[in-house]
């Protein structure tokens, strides 16, 4: 189901570089190696789907990625900006403008209203309420909740708060949406719905990367990437090996 157009050759204009990154969590006997060396590039246009088995490293990538946490060694460029070369200021600034990340956990902030939740980061960035209250109405009808942005988050269900994150992640002129199981609470129709607005947004133009355990929703994407203990083993294998891989049976 991708946009049918191969994204350019090489790096550049790539909106996502991650180079030879490795993470690892803690020192000595009790360390663990999260990433070990993983290197990946996405560019305008391409939506790409990242499987794994459990603690295979993938919600650690999209971490690297969405500038959450660093590399210990290797290095994340977004737009060709090094993350680990901003300071605090200017690396939130670039994730409020740029960067849009659909959180397993959601990440909504419970005084807020859905629409609330939605607008903040344009009015952190200094847009206008009236005008970012407009947008992220606009973002909660593309999700189906346009009735419900004066609800707060626990006047929700679990499946409405995770369009509103959907919404929020959306909102604005974001060139790169990150999306870890997006549609983990949702019922089959309303996912296909959700990852349709993701595909939609990469085909105008944004790179998307979607962490899934489905092969059916890594169907979306033009690419799919396997992991396995934090190291990349396949970029370039059809869905039908995805059960082999995630299984371990192919090693």
């Amino acid at each position: 189901m991708g946009n049918g157009t191969a994204p350019p050759s090489g790096p550049d204009g790539a909106v996502l570089e991650v180079r030879d990154a490795h993470r690892t969590h803690g020192v000595g006997p009790a360390a663990v190696h999260a990433l070990r060396g993983v290197s990946l590039t996405v560019h305008p246009g391409e939506l790409v789907a990242v499987m794994g088995p459990s603690g295979s490293g993938k919600s650690t990538l999209l971490a690297l990625a969405g500038g959450l946490d660093s590399p210990t060694a290797g290095e994340v460029r977004v737009e060709d900006q090094p993350l680990g070369a901003l300071d605090r200021r200017r690396l939130a600034r670039l994730r409020r403008r740029r960067i849009g990340y659909i959180f397993q956990n959601l990440n909504l902030l419970g005084s807020l209203t859905a629409a609330e939740n939605v607008a903040l980061p344009l009015e952190l960035d200094g847009l206008g309420v009236r005008r970012a209250r407009r947008l992220a109405a606009d973002a909660l009808a593309e999700v189906g909740l346009s009735e419900l942005g004066d609800r707060f988050p626990d006047q929700l269900s679990g499946g409405q708060q995770q369009r509103v994150a959907i919404a929020r992640a959306l909102v604005g002129e974001r060139r790169l949406v990150l999306a870890d199981e997006p549609t983990g609470a949702l019922d089959s129709q309303t996912g296909e719905a959700v990852l349709h607005l993701l595909r939609r947004r990469v085909n105008a133009g944004a790179a998307g990367v979607l962490v899934t355990h489905e092969a059916r929703h890594a169907a979306w994407a033009d690419r799919v990437v396997f992991l396995r203990d934090g190291t990349l083993v396949d970029s370039t294998a059809p869905l039908a090996s995805a059960e082999q891989l995630l299984t371990g049976s192919g090693r």
